[in-house]
């Protein structure tokens, strides 16, 4: 069992997970990429209830049909991604962490999302 902690930008969004991480990925798609400003989202999952995202300036928004996005109204740092596709799984962004020694990337989802200026030099599975 893994206890990971992390925060926003500012630190008025924290973050605790008590649970194991289920999946690790690198997203490639264009809503990760435009609600993170990056040419990838590096996010982990773990179940829902393992996670516990707090602050009074933590705010969400519904980026697109059943999907929430948790971020920080102060600096706007992206804090996490739920899906009501996965209920019992929310994802958490992997550089938010204090510490993300402990996270082993499995692959890149969306890759055939990816922007073109952007090379990858690794061999973890494309589109998972």
């Amino acid at each position: 069992m893994n206890k990971l902690n992390g925060r926003c930008f500012c630190g008025a969004v924290r973050l605790q997970v008590t649970g194991d991480v289920i999946r690790a990925l690198h997203c490639h798609c264009e809503s990760c990429r435009r609600a993170t400003s990056s040419a990838v989202g590096s996010f982990f999952t773990v179940r829902r209830e393992d996670a516990v995202l707090q602050g009074e300036s933590l705010r969400f928004c519904s980026s697109s049909p059943g999907v929430r996005r948790g971020f920080c109204a102060h600096c706007g740092s992206p804090m996490s991604y739920e899906s009501d596709e996965r209920p019992t799984e929310i994802d958490l962004y992997i550089a938010s962490l204090v510490d993300a020694t402990d996270i082993t990337i499995d692959g890149h989802s969306y890759w055939n999302e990816r922007v073109p200026w952007l090379h990858v030099a690794d061999d973890l599975p494309k589109d998972l």
